[in-house]
């Protein structure tokens, strides 16, 4: 009788996945009746695309494959393995949501070939828990996008095990298993993370960071979750911050060195810890879609003394029943408006009440302007024209500003 015919697919498939080679894949094949269901198909994907993919792996030392509705779990049983013998150390696995509504599953094997690996892009794959995993010796980019994985400890392990990685990119989907996605690599230098929008998030959901050696963030969360950076970041260059929770004053607070900051923050009142000084940012965008807008825009100017360049502009749509921003003129003048900010870009200007004492208040205090540049959507030509005539009645402080309007 022939006893693994009668073994469950999954557990046959599993068995397939554990092999080492695979060559030993199409030799294990012959043993049943049921696994030569696979035999006709893994033999064409060895005497024909095989020999293709040694010889581009040979040369560049990559595999990358996307897969649709037409796979079979053996295609990619087969691939990786294929990957782990031929030594590759550029993998990209990409799977086509819109045609496959299986869950994709990789073996245990792809933990193996990692131990050659320098780059890793997953898409749309779920991953299969390990009791141990090897350290990632080599691998430097990982890019996990809508990805499902066994828990918030194999995240944990999985990220603590990549010593020597340099660049995440992470794309949070609803239902993947985790909840405190934890992004612990003393190497690591860009991070960009983001919870895809139909993400279903419970008060404990949201990310802890302990990355001192970033030099780039990107922070993309509308879900309302939290983010906890454990350690400041004294080598950060670059941060776009889009979160619409209530602040935890960690994120700006631990990236006073940026140079170049893009917020977009559903609050003003404690964005960032009291005494924080922006010592280094050179180049401020903010989003103007939230009702606080203005009064974040006030606190990063009073505490940014080497601002150079500002630029407004609205990312998001508008909510009708949205209040307006609420405009307080400060009662002493920004440093950076004083001695170094030179140059003001606001796009999708509308001529507001609120915009308007803005725009007058900066072009009045700024000493070292050189260049406004306004720009507004209107199609109304009267309307424009009106726009024009205001700003252009604005006194200037700096005799070298040239008011640009589009």
């Amino acid at each position: 009788m022939d006893m693994i015919s009668q073994l469950p697919e999954d557990l046959l498939l599993r068995i397939l996945s554990e092999l080492p080679t695979a060559n030993d894949v199409v030799a294990t094949m012959v043993l049943s009746k049921r696994w030569q269901l696979f035999g006709s198909q893994c033999q064409n994907l060895c005497s024909t695309t095989t020999t293709i993919a040694i010889k581009i792996l040979i040369l560049e030392e990559t595999l990358h494959f996307e897969l649709t509705q037409t796979f079979d779990v053996l295609d990619i049983i087969l691939w990786i393995t294929i990957a782990v013998q031929r030594r590759v150390r550029y993998l990209k696995i990409n799977i086509d949501c819109a045609s496959s509504t299986t869950p994709v599953i990789l073996p245990r094997s792809l933990y193996t070939c990692c131990g050659m690996l320098v780059t890793l892009n997953l898409t749309s794959v779920t991953l299969t828990d390990a009791s141990t995993l090897p350290s990632f010796s080599t691998l430097k980019t990982l890019r996990l996008l809508s990805v499902k994985y066994p828990g918030d400890e194999f995240v944990r392990r999985l990220l603590s095990s990549c010593h020597v990685l340099e660049d995440l990119e992470v794309e949070q989907c609803n239902d993947d298993n985790v909840t405190i996605f934890t992004v612990k690599v003393l190497s690591l230098r860009t991070a960009s993370l983001y919870k895809s929008s139909d993400r279903c998030t419970e008060d404990e959901d949201g990310f802890v960071i302990d990355a001192p050696s970033l030099e780039l963030l990107e922070l993309y969360d509308y879900s309302g979750s939290f983010c906890i950076v454990e350690k400041d970041m004294p080598n950060i260059v670059d941060a776009d911050v889009f979160v619409n929770h209530y602040p935890s004053t960690e994120i700006l607070s631990s990236i006073t060195s940026v140079k170049h900051l893009d917020l977009c923050l559903s609050y003003s009142k404690d964005a960032y810890s009291d005494g924080s000084v922006f010592h280094r940012l050179v180049h401020l965008k903010i989003c103007t879609c939230a009702t606080e807008w203005l009064n974040l825009l006030m606190c990063v100017l009073r505490d940014s003394p080497k601002l150079r360049a500002i630029k407004l502009r609205q990312c998001h749509d508008i909510r009708d029943e949205q209040p307006r921003p609420c405009w307080n003129e400060p009662k002493s003048v920004p440093e950076c408006l004083i001695s170094s900010l030179e140059t003001l870009k606001w796009v999708k200007y509308e001529g507001t009440e609120e915009q308007k004492e803005v725009a007058a208040f900066i072009l009045r205090n700024g000493r070292c302007l050189k260049k406004v540049a306004i720009s507004s959507e209107t199609t109304d030509s009267d309307k424009k024209l009106e726009m024009l005539k205001e700003l252009s009645l604005f006194s200037r402080r700096s005799p070298n500003c040239h008011l640009a309007f589009d």
